[in-house]
């Protein structure tokens, strides 16, 4: 079934079918990978290249496909001093986080809220997205992610010890 929806469905419905399979332990994009030979599965093959082996939840997977899809460099997963980990570093300047409903509770929104502001503070930009953002207005994140960048690479945004400048020097 998932050779087939990787050769039929659209790219991002194929992803979501081959990421929870893989999340689940089910089966492996290796193997998935073997079954695709040729020219005639290079489309399939290639959504296979979006399946994150440790991924938090679905929606990171899908906002990793729409910033790699524009062509974004992206880092998931990174450990920021004195943060923690977030869900990606874009451009090794813009911290984006992909927020699933456990972060509406109290004590997640006020954990989120502080880690921004330490992330601002070592000099990262923040950005954060939700389901409704990442599952029903993919482009519009995509296009605020690349509206922020524009503006950091003009100099809008002074760069920090994100980008090796002490900010309090």
């Amino acid at each position: 079934m998932l050779i087939h929806s990787l050769r039929c469905l659209p790219e991002i419905e194929a992803l979501v079918m081959v990421q929870c399979a893989a999340q689940r332990g089910d089966i492996t994009v290796e193997f998935l990978c073997r079954k695709l030979p040729g020219n005639r599965n290079a489309r399939a093959r290639a959504v296979l290249d979006y399946v994150i082996p440790r991924a938090d939840s679905l929606l990171e997977v899908l906002a990793n496909y729409h910033f790699r899809r524009a062509g974004l460099y992206v880092r998931r997963h990174v450990e920021v001093p004195d943060v923690g980990e977030v869900d990606f570093l874009v451009e090794d300047c813009l911290v984006v986080e992909t927020d699933g409903a456990t972060h509406f509770e109290p004590r997640s929104v006020k954990r989120d809220q502080r880690r921004n502001n330490r992330s601002i503070i070592d000099g990262y930009l923040v950005l954060r997205y939700y389901y409704d953002d990442v599952v029903h207005a993919p482009e519009v994140m995509v296009s605020e992610v690349q509206a922020v960048l524009k503006l950091w690479r003009g100099g809008r945004y002074p760069a920090g010890p994100a980008n090796g400048v002490d900010l309090f020097a």
